[in-house]
């Protein structure tokens, strides 16, 4: 028994555990790609499989599409990824992941303080801002921003 190379996409679909909309999208965001066959209809390599559960892997790690877009960008000829090539994109993205963490460690600390704490302190509370009186400190959260 051959292995087809070509996929439909309700194969594809099927194979990766994704609605077919899903693929739509990931091939309109320039992720995957496809062909037409003589009946118009969208064919896929079988290679794409690995592509997606690429895509699937480093959004469950927060990695957004435009950064997963970027990394695959960066393989030859938009081929699929080698275990090498998944190494080189993850180390990328280690330093990405590990930024984020420490960024969602302070938040997670500084609410339960804040929690903890139930104060309000006009002075001390990173939430409370009464009159915006940190607006010269720039946009955002700011005390919960701040640098250690």
């Amino acid at each position: 028994m051959s292995v087809n190379t070509e996929l439909s996409v309700g194969q594809v679909a099927k194979r990766c555990g994704i609605n077919v909309s899903a693929i739509h999208f990931y091939e309109q965001k320039g992720l995957i790609k496809s062909w037409r066959n003589q009946g118009n209809q969208r064919r896929y390599p079988r290679e794409v499989i690995r592509r997606i559960s690429l895509i699937k892997a480093a959004q469950q790690l927060g990695i957004s599409l435009d950064e997963i877009l970027l990394a695959f960008s960066s393989l030859p000829n938009s081929r699929t990824a080698t275990k090498q090539d998944w190494t080189a994109l993850s180390i990328a993205w280690k330093q990405t992941l590990t930024q984020r963490i420490g960024q969602m460690q302070k938040l997670k600390d500084s609410l339960e303080g804040c929690i903890g704490c139930g104060c309000l302190s006009m002075n001390h509370c990173p939430l409370y801002n009464p009159g915006d009186m940190l607006e010269p400190l720039g946009p955002g959260p700011v005390l919960l921003n701040k640098k250690a």
